[in-house]
């Protein structure tokens, strides 16, 4: 199953609703969005896709690029839905989007391999969910990684 722009935006636009739900609600869904925003790319990185592979070709970093990227979005998929390690998953994944989003403005270009700029809304979504789980639970963040006492 593959969720189209228009549902993504449908879900990001229901969670951005924050008075009407349960606060822990909106943070779980954010975090299976992205979990499967995630692990929907991660065959086309792993069995070397050639759009996956002409995309990080254009970025200079194959084929080690496409696989790092693949591994850390795999780990920050599980750890995003595990209630007590969202915050880290949150982390990685704000970390990773914010690398893509910069790809795609600085070096990819927003329409990739004619999609429509999807990729790139893919990975704003994907951004602003980690964003959103990441701002709420920064003190776990803290916890999780020894930065407070």
């Amino acid at each position: 199953m593959s969720l189209g722009i228009s549902e993504i935006l449908y879900i990001f636009i229901y969670l951005i609703r924050f008075k009407t739900m349960n606060k822990d609600t909106v943070l779980r869904v954010a975090g299976f969005v992205t979990a499967f925003l995630f692990l929907q790319t991660l065959y086309f990185k792993f069995t070397g896709h050639p759009e996956s592979v002409a995309l990080f070709t254009k970025l200079g970093v194959e084929p080690w690029g496409r696989w790092a990227t693949g591994v850390i979005e795999l780990i920050a998929s599980v750890l995003i839905v595990i209630r007590s390690t969202s915050s880290l998953g949150a982390f990685l994944g704000a970390g990773l989007m914010t690398g893509a989003i910069a790809s795609h403005l600085l070096i990819i270009g927003i329409d990739t391999n004619g999609d429509g700029g999807t990729l790139f809304i893919f990975a704003i979504v994907a951004f602003a969910c980690s964003a959103l789980i990441l701002y709420n639970r920064l003190d776990e963040l803290k916890i999780i990684l020894k930065l407070k006492k």
